[in-house]
């Protein structure tokens, strides 16, 4: 007996880590090495095409910071996602998550409607809203057209490109609204019937008593909109190319060109560190300003 250990015990730890071992190795070769390696090849200089290695140290970061006009862009485009996009994506799934919470005829129908968009696959929601887009035949300037507006051009217009792109978003919100609606149906009815009695209108319910009974969960959602958003890829790389004008130049976008079409390896592995430090910190942030506006039950409330 080695530390109190027994041999049984080693021989039980032994059997759970063979059991574990195709999840360890698959771990460790697909997701800590890649950590690892990226931040290695962040700090030399080589291409894909056969250049030989060469240790440069934070040159890399230095020409991203200092010298790159297109990274502090796509970082503002990325941003601006951020900033504008997730606070009314979650405005917007809380509102419709009320409403779907109410008990009325037919309520389940409409809950799928609004969850099957997130089953679609992105690229052929990016598609779909290619055309819904369109300046001469999409379906929102032709609903304009009938109010006698003449649409824009919603993504060919470098101030239009980016709202556009946060409105498709809504069509994708449904996974949002289904963790919504589930937190809303697990506050106390009993909360809701003594806000009630004590006179309180629907409104006043629902800012006093639902919202801080479900911030957890607007958090959590938070986060997951935040995370999610700074990786935003697809939806550029199909509709708009980052065009135009660089208007829809995603960070990822910019990543994923200087790796794979500019052959820049070490430059992009750059990007993926600088990007993981401010995704850090917006998540930490976060975190250490939750305990102003969550509220947790059982919690005494500051």
């Amino acid at each position: 007996m080695v530390l109190g250990i027994t041999r049984g015990d080693w021989r039980r730890l032994r059997t759970g880590v063979l059991f574990a071992s195709p999840w360890i190795i698959g771990f460790l070769a697909f997701t800590v090495f890649p950590i690892v390696a990226s931040f290695y090849y962040s700090l030399h200089v080589y291409t894909t095409l056969g250049q030989p290695m060469r240790w440069v140290g934070f040159e890399n970061f230095r020409q991203l910071l200092f010298e790159d006009e297109l990274f502090w862009t796509s970082l503002y485009n990325t941003i601006f996602m951020v900033g504008l996009g997730v606070p009314f994506h979650i405005l917007l799934a809380v509102i419709l998550a009320l409403f779907l919470n109410l008990r009325l005829h037919g309520v389940a129908f409409y809950r799928t409607i609004y969850y099957l968009p997130t089953i679609v696959p992105v690229v052929a929601t990016s598609v779909l809203w290619m055309w819904v887009f369109n300046p001469e035949y999409g379906l929102i300037n032709a609903f304009l057209g009938i109010a006698g507006i003449h649409g824009p051009g919603w993504l060919t217009d470098p101030t239009l490109a980016k709202p556009a792109l946060i409105l498709m978003g809504c069509w994708m919100i449904g996974g949002t609204i289904i963790i919504f609606l589930a937190g809303l149906q697990d506050i106390p009815e009993s909360l809701i019937e003594a806000a009630m009695l004590d006179g309180a209108s629907a409104l006043q319910r629902v800012w006093h008593v639902t919202l801080p009974l479900l911030s957890p969960v607007i958090l959590f959602n938070l986060v997951m909109g935040v995370i999610g958003n700074f990786q935003v890829f697809t939806q550029a790389f199909i509709m708009t190319q980052g065009g135009p004008l660089d208007a829809t130049l995603f960070y990822a976008l910019y990543l994923y060109r200087n790796a794979f079409e500019y052959f820049k390896m070490p430059y992009a592995s750059a990007m993926a560190w600088l990007l993981f430090v401010v995704v850090l910190g917006a998540t930490l942030l976060i975190f250490r300003s939750s305990s102003r506006f969550v509220y947790y039950e059982g919690e005494e409330h500051r």
